[in-house]
């Protein structure tokens, strides 16, 4: 390798919520010549990470401004509200937009989910990120509508959470520069979507080696005539003009 050439690698950016363990695990057995590096970013700022160059290609959550990026959408989803152990609506299996009406609910500056309707009551000030607003739910001063993923993430043992079906979800897709549709992004592509090694789509697949022609065998040709003076391995009998051999016949009594 000469000074000017640039080793192979691949960046990947991601948001809060997602694990792409899985994905890179699978990459390192692929590709183990190629590293991966991972690139930590907010949600909002993602997409301005990618249109930068600061990565090849990274996990976001929909919406996005889908100027110079190509995006494909994932999984959505399941939106919960985190609320603390002792509150009331522990107690059962999944809470409506509307019993969230009396309560504070923090909307952080961060927040990942297009509400027409925010419900509950809001709070004086906004949190200005995710993780702020866990920690305001554990002080008591409101509750927090997230998707699940960021729940776990910042989990708390005094926290829980549950479903809340009629709020929107967060959709989760992988995205990339348009104009930067590599073959080691056709590569993550293709492991997200879970293509086996030897797929080749998106991808143009190796040429065949060339194969040595084989001889036909003569179908239907004419005989080679056998060379003067050897047999043709017909026996002597065979033939329609060859000498017939005479058959000995009983000897003649004399007179």
């Amino acid at each position: 390798m000469t000074g000017s050439e640039v080793p192979p690698s691949f960046r990947l950016a991601y948001v809060p919520g997602v694990t792409p363990t899985k994905w890179v695990r699978i990459w390192n057995e692929r590709l183990p010549d190629v590293p991966l590096t991972l690139v930590a970013v907010s949600a909002a700022e993602a997409s301005d990470v990618l249109r930068a160059g600061g990565a090849d290609a990274g996990f976001v959550r929909l919406p996005i401004d889908r100027t110079d990026l190509s995006a494909i959408p994932l999984y959505t989803e399941t939106t919960v509200v985190v609320i603390p152990k002792d509150h009331v609506m522990a107690a059962v299996a999944e809470v409506t937009a509307e019993e969230l009406a009396d309560d504070i609910v923090l909307h952080p500056l961060d927040d990942t989910l297009e509400w027409e309707n925010r419900p509950g009551r809001p709070a004086f000030e906004r949190p200005a990120t995710t993780e702020d607003a866990v920690e305001l739910v554990a002080a008591g001063v409101g509750l927090l509508v997230v998707p699940q993923s960021l729940a776990r993430l910042y989990h708390r043992k005094d926290l829980t959470y549950r479903p809340v079906p009629d709020a929107p979800e967060s959709r989760v897709a992988l995205s990339w520069p348009e104009d930067e549709t590599t073959d080691r992004v056709e590569d993550f592509i293709g492991i997200v979507r879970g293509r086996t090694v030897n797929s080749t789509r998106g991808r143009a697949p190796a040429p065949a080696p060339a194969q040595p022609k084989r001889k036909r065998p003569d179908k239907g040709g004419a005989q080679r005539k056998p060379a003067a003076g050897k047999s043709t391995g017909k026996g002597a009998r065979s033939g329609s003009g060859g000498a017939q051999g005479g058959k000995r016949g009983k000897p003649r009594r004399r007179p």
